[in-house]
């Protein structure tokens, strides 16, 4: 029997305590906003973190500075508190034929203890979130969401999960803190100061943190090779101290960005949105239309017919940092408009990603980018924006 995620479901207790501050409202009032914390506040208060309102909640965006901690991932090993994404279990001789209705790619392909990108998409193909799925056992499986759209996302999965028998739709968010571990170090000083085993790229494995049950994921968003770890809110807090003692650089969400653009995965709100289908995003890898999925029909036509537009990588040449909402130019005539934009720290120039005409967004083309009234010459470039050298 299908499970509605309903108020029951729906309704999710932030981890760690809230607190409510005092943020501008629209207009010229003032308004009180109550801000979700992570279990780790008092830690990142305690290192001096510039705490933000991300999605609603009270985040860490720096620590010492976005291009040291940037560095530190690059080099060596940096972590993050993820904490504020959402998780959701999907469970029961159903499961399968569940997610393969709602998911992108082939759920099918996932062995036990492996792990897959997809996107959920609305009927019109448009992408509602992009999701990492986890096979945990036969007919069970976790579902790791992007915070701003984890309500949404529950919603969703609730509503088609009423057309399926045997399957439950289970928010577990209060279960999981979430740390990721990331750099060419990270793997080695996580198995010596927790003692782990740690799954190998793409697979997730079970495992005891903080004498706590967890879970070990070789998944990450920085184009470097680490792990992140699903483990009990309660434990976060010595953890998170007993991995900085061991050498680990803590990171702000500033750095999670310019890591995660360098290398060109997508940042939903930004360079995914329910207007744009995978197809225009770059995608269409992770879509099996022969499954199904809601959507598919549309992903399926866009695939046929080619999109008009296409969502490019670009590096601009000179001076110049992009910001989302800049207009892309060429001839003089705008023909698209900039997703993602920030300065590379490993590369040190702007860079970022457009959706642009789609004849303009092969490697090479050139364009220029309005930064703050100025135009910026750029040209389209290959993906990942940054490799390591080998």
């Amino acid at each position: 029997m299908a499970l509605d995620a309903g108020p029951a479901i729906h309704s999710r207790r932030p981890h760690g305590r809230c607190r409510r501050l005092g943020v501008p409202a629209s207009g010229n009032t003032l308004a009180r906003l109550s801000l979700r914390s992570t279990p780790l506040r008092e830690k990142h208060v305690e290192l001096g973190a510039k705490l933000v309102d991300f999605a609603g909640w009270e985040m860490p965006v720096q620590y010492e500075g976005i291009r040291e901690e940037h560095s530190a991932v690059r080099t060596h090993a940096g972590m993050f508190d993820v904490s504020h994404m959402g998780e959701v279990e999907v469970e029961g001789p159903g499961a399968l034929a569940f997610l393969q209705r709602l998911l992108s790619n082939d759920v099918a392909a996932i062995g036990l203890g492996g792990a897959q990108y997809s996107c959920l998409c609305n009927e019109e193909g448009g992408v509602l979130d992009d999701l990492f799925t986890y096979r945990l056992g036969g007919d069970r499986y976790l579902i790791v969401t992007n915070s701003a759209n984890h309500e949404a996302d529950l919603a969703w999965l609730g509503r088609w999960s009423r057309q399926f028998s045997d399957v439950a739709v289970r928010d577990v968010a209060d279960r999981y803190a979430m740390l990721a571990v990331q750099g060419p170090h990270a793997r080695g000083i996580l198995s010596r100061a927790l003692g782990l085993e740690l799954p190998p790229r793409m697979r997730v494995a079970r495992g005891r943190v903080g004498d706590r049950p967890a879970l070990i994921c070789g998944t990450g968003y920085t184009g470097e090779d680490g792990v992140e770890l699903l483990i009990d809110p309660e434990v976060a807090p010595p953890i998170w101290a007993e991995l900085l003692d061991a050498g680990v650089v803590p990171c702000g969400l500033g750095a999670r960005d310019t890591l995660r653009l360098e290398v060109c995965f997508h940042l939903h709100g930004n360079d995914l949105t329910p207007e744009r289908n995978p197809i225009e995003a770059g995608l269409g890898w992770c879509c099996k239309e022969e499954t199904g999925f809601v959507g598919a029909e549309a992903v399926a036509q866009a695939r046929r017919e080619g999109p008009a537009e296409q969502l490019a990588p670009f590096k601009i040449e000179g001076a110049g940092i992009p910001r989302q909402g800049n207009s892309v130019l060429a001839d003089g005539e705008e023909v698209g408009v900039v997703t993602s934009g920030t300065f590379s720290p490993s590369l040190e120039i702007g860079i970022g990603m457009a959706y642009v005409r789609t004849d303009l967004a092969e490697p090479g083309s050139e364009v220029e980018i309005d930064v703050r009234g100025k135009r910026r010459p750029a040209r389209i470039a290959s993906r990942p924006l940054y490799r390591k050298e080998k």
